[in-house]
């Protein structure tokens, strides 16, 4: 990373980084309210001790990310943590060379790996919103999750206006542990959805589990188990948090609908393939599970 007095920051990227898939797959909502794209940038508040700094970034140059700190004038702490949340959620520091590698041999994954090059798992860095997102998108359309994701943004969440745009950060957990169930409600959350939310965001306050907890774990089973525990968590809810925040690459949400059905697109099937017929398949990605998923889920977004 290195940093001038104009609060830019540059960062060095793999060669196998294609800034145009990422953003392909980022613009894949029309309601999507926490990142703002425009031409070749893209826009996000981030949230910082408590600080909302709103960044731009753009692959102007190769091998490079530029990131523009608009709103205010940081210091190097600061810097720094701008550094972590955009490696974390372009996945930067990921080798890809294996996966590549295992996806030419692949009938299933070889063209998809060619067509979109450089595409990296975009993740969600922060472990609330990893969780939160994930509880909102069970079981509905994903249209409705982000309408639901927007709505809830939209009533807790904090917000800054920069050059006539309105930019939103998810909603603390200590605002959202705060509240009760009826006030989700009102957005159209189930009960037992906005029950799970809040008492997620207890937890966490509470310090009971935490992102650095999970990441001492060695064992992936045990980081799903631990996730598991948490009412609300069935496996392909712990399965996308382990994929999209934790960055597991062995990460398997195997019971996803989205991937059943990119898998029969691909493959011309008269029908979804079974679990047992995806377990068969997947043997073939060991240790590659999670990016073997998302080059799936991209296939969706043609």
């Amino acid at each position: 990373m290195k940093a001038n007095e104009n609060n830019r920051l540059v960062l060095s990227t793999p060669t196998a980084f294609n800034f145009d898939e990422c953003l392909r797959f980022l613009d894949r909502s029309s309601l999507e309210c926490l990142h703002r794209i425009e031409g070749r940038y893209v826009y996000r508040l981030l949230e910082i001790k408590d600080d909302l700094i709103l960044v731009s970034m753009g692959c102007d140059q190769p091998n490079q990310m530029q990131i523009a700190i608009l709103n205010k004038t940081v210091d190097a702490g600061a810097q720094k943590s701008i550094h972590k949340f955009v490696e974390d959620w372009f996945d930067l520091d990921r080798d890809l060379t294996p996966f590549y590698r295992l996806s030419d041999r692949d009938p299933l994954l070889k063209k998809l790996a060619e067509r979109h090059y450089g595409l990296r798992i975009i993740g969600i860095p922060d472990f609330w919103e990893a969780l939160c997102w994930s509880i909102i998108g069970q079981q509905i359309n994903l249209q409705f999750a982000y309408t639901l994701k927007k709505r809830m943004v939209e009533a807790f969440g904090e917000k800054i206006v920069y050059e006539g745009n309105v930019y939103w950060a998810f909603p603390k957990t200590e605002r959202i542990a705060a509240l009760d169930p009826d006030d989700l409600k009102l957005l159209q959350f189930s009960r037992q959805k906005a029950q799970y939310a809040i008492e997620i965001a207890q937890q966490i306050c509470a310090g009971n589990i935490s992102k650095e907890k999970l990441q001492s774990i060695e064992n992936i089973e045990d980081k799903r188990n631990a996730l598991i525990k948490l009412r609300g968590v069935g496996a392909w809810t712990a399965d996308y948090v382990l994929m999209k925040c934790l960055r597991e690459s062995s990460a398997f949400p195997i019971a996803d609908v989205g991937l059943h059905n990119a898998i029969k697109l691909q493959l011309n099937l008269p029908q979804k393939p079974s679990l047992n017929e995806i377990q068969i398949m997947a043997q073939r990605w060991k240790g590659w599970e999670a990016y073997a998923t998302f080059y799936l889920w991209r296939s969706l977004y043609e």
